[in-house]
């Protein structure tokens, strides 16, 4: 049956990439499988508690809607506003979608996450996630990583590797300055954070693209929170806890499942029913899609 099934795959599955415009793609770091079985794990039911912003730790200008999962932030000026999730992790993998169209950003937008008493709230127009020692974060707008008030450089790093290896740049360059001069990455309106408590380390993906380690080193056994901050008026989040896996290695049936629909590729996926295989074993595939 392994023979036949091999056969299977290879003379269906589209081996050619699928064809993008987004610029995210060569950016992409290969995955561990602990995080790739995750990712390709069906997601845990919406209302599950780990998805909801807090309603005790925001700054009193972000409204919580009823579901908690949304936040919204009050048009108020001179005042950055941040807010964690209820929920948070001292061990295991964990990964969360968050949603934030890009035109209600403005500046200073920031996802990372928190220890439990970041602040999350100042006057003025800041860089408040990643502006102490207690959170790190990823502003969107100019790609920067942002820790203790410091700025730690453009993200994804690959960025500067792919530029100064090529002697060219994927971006247009700013012609203001006689310097190299990256222009930011515009990011998407969904973002996955990921963050393996266990290895100490946050980053994201984005366009299907794991960008790689954000931050590394963060402190172990400390409950670390997803956390964002905004200074737009009217700027909306919403949060999702998509799935998780413990410290433990993935079991070999889901690295075989994992290694299955690669195979098959995104095309192929409602194909499964074809495959040479029990009715158990496509049952386990089909529901774990």
């Amino acid at each position: 049956m392994g023979l036949s099934l091999s056969v299977w795959l290879y003379s269906s599955a589209d081996h050619s990439p699928p064809s993008s415009s987004s610029a995210f793609p060569p950016l992409a770091v290969p995955t561990s499988s602990r995080l790739a079985v995750t990712l390709n794990s069906s997601p845990v039911a919406p209302g599950d508690g780990r998805s909801h912003w807090s309603s005790l730790h925001r700054s009193p200008h972000f409204l919580l809607s009823a579901c908690k999962q949304e936040v919204t932030r009050s048009p108020v000026e001179q005042s950055s506003d941040g807010v964690r999730a209820e929920m948070g992790m001292k061990t295991g993998l964990h990964v969360w979608e968050v949603l934030w169209n890009p035109s209600h950003r403005g500046t200073h937008a920031v996802l990372g996450i928190s220890r439990h008493n970041c602040p999350l709230q100042a006057s003025g127009y800041n860089v408040l996630v990643g502006g102490d020692s207690q959170s790190w974060g990823w502003e969107l707008k100019t790609n920067q990583l942002w820790h203790a008030g410091q700025n730690l450089g453009l993200y994804p790093e690959k960025r500067k590797r792919c530029h100064s290896e090529s002697g060219g740049d994927f971006w247009p360059q700013s012609s203001t300055s006689s310097h190299t001069k990256i222009t930011p990455l515009p990011i998407p309106e969904r973002i996955l954070l990921v963050l393996d408590a266990d290895a100490g380390t946050l980053g994201f993906i984005v366009d299907g693209s794991f960008l790689g380690v954000a931050f590394k080193d963060l402190p172990c056994g400390v409950e670390l929170f997803p956390a964002v901050s905004s200074v737009r008026g009217g700027a909306s989040i919403r949060l999702r806890y998509l799935n998780g896996a413990t410290r433990d290695p993935p079991a070999l049936m889901a690295l075989c499942g994992l290694s299955i629909r690669q195979l098959l590729g995104q095309q192929r996926q409602n194909q499964m029913d074809k495959l040479p295989l029990p009715p158990r074993l496509h049952h386990y595939l089909l529901s774990s899609q």
